[in-house]
């Protein structure tokens, strides 16, 4: 090797040890429920904190229905099983110790993040979800076109009067979403499901051609929105193809997500929401994902979990999970998962910007890692 080229190698392998070393990012699996004779179905995953965190589900078996809590203290090292007295449908906490649960019979409390619950008064209709902006005062989203207030930490409830209001009628109307971005201004989101003329004589997995022949026809879609901190309630209702199922709210305006049925031309799509213009702009739409979650941090950073179609029947056909990432709702990044994560349904939460976590359906909570 001549004189030039030994130097020019050199300072290459210097400027290379200088440099800061890069690491991947994977979502890594951090727990997996491995039985031959039962499933896990994960319905809902919180971290109030960096190092608590609480999924909720149940275990089937047969007819069987178990309802659990997995729960964590130390950002998911270590998970604990803890076995609930009713089936679990969602959860919000305040902090890492006060939180609620809704169950298909009502509603529960902890103060131990998640590993003990005491039951509440069950409200004057059964909830979906629920927001707490403190520990007495919160909002119940509800079915037979229902919300309710409570400043009692859930233990007394009464209606939004604004709630009712919308057309449609109540035993095929529901509100199912709460989001709040800031502590003035909130959404409480719903919808009107008209019964159909005819329906399928067999379930869709069943019989999926007969899924592929029903079309997506327009429904009411509700909005309750607040500016006042949930003081007063103001009602709206448009006609919308799909469901909403998410909305998010972080420093950069809002996410929303709507889901369509088998019959569609695409899964789903994701909208940024713009509250102070009321418009909106879809950002991601991509026929090969169902996105079933959005995400937002608090610096804005905005990421998608769903997953990967493998058939044309995409409610009853699981695929791979997918994640994308995103720092301005343009520009999407795919981020690297763990072979193992296949799912029907992916649900994404966070603490931080540096701890993020998925469940799926079917018992696998993954947390986005460095690898080096």
């Amino acid at each position: 090797m001549s004189h030039s080229s030994f130097r020019q190698f050199l300072v290459f392998g210097l400027l290379a040890a200088a440099l800061p070393q890069l690491h991947a990012e994977r979502w890594k699996v951090q727990y997996l429920y491995e039985n031959f004779k039962s499933e896990m179905v994960l319905q809902d995953l919180q971290f109030p904190s960096a190092t608590r965190g609480v999924a909720i589900g149940e275990i089937v078996e047969g007819r069987s229905r178990k309802g659990v809590a997995v729960v964590t203290s130390d950002g998911g090292a270590h998970w604990e099983v803890v076995k609930l007295q009713e089936i679990p449908v969602s959860l919000f906490f305040l902090n890492d110790s006060l939180g609620w649960m809704v169950t298909e019979k009502g509603l529960w409390k902890t103060t131990e993040a998640g590993k003990d619950w005491q039951k509440l008064p069950k409200p004057p209709n059964q909830p979906w979800r629920v927001y707490f902006a403190d520990e007495n005062n919160g909002w119940a989203a509800c079915t037979k076109k229902m919300s309710l207030a409570t400043h009692d930490g859930g233990r007394k409830w009464e209606p939004i009067p604004a709630a009712s209001t919308v057309p449609g009628a109540p035993d095929r109307s529901a509100y199912s979403w709460i989001a709040f971005a800031d502590k003035d201004y909130g959404m409480i989101t719903g919808f009107n499901q008209p019964s159909m003329r005819w329906g399928g004589l067999f379930p869709t997995w069943l019989d999926p051609e007969d899924a592929l022949s029903r079309r997506e026809t327009p429904h009411l879609a509700y909005q309750l929105l607040t500016r006042d901190g949930g003081k007063t309630w103001k009602a709206g209702s448009a006609s919308l193809l799909g469901q909403i199922t998410r909305v998010r709210f972080g420093p950069k305006g809002g996410l929303g997500l709507i889901e369509y049925g088998d019959s569609f031309r695409v899964p789903s799509e994701v909208y940024h929401l713009d509250r102070l213009t009321g418009k909106s702009q879809t950002v991601f739409r991509d026929k090969r994902y169902a996105i079933t979650d959005i995400w937002l941090t608090t610096e804005g950073t905005a990421y998608i979990a769903g997953i990967e179609l493998t058939g044309q029947v995409r409610s009853v056909s699981p695929g791979k999970v997918k994640v994308f990432r995103s720092p301005d709702m343009a520009t999407w990044t795919e981020l690297d998962v763990d072979y193992r994560a296949i799912a029907q349904r992916a649900m994404i939460t966070g603490a931080d910007e540096q701890n993020l976590w998925i469940a799926t359906d079917n018992g696998i909570i993954l947390k986005l890692s460095k690898t080096p």
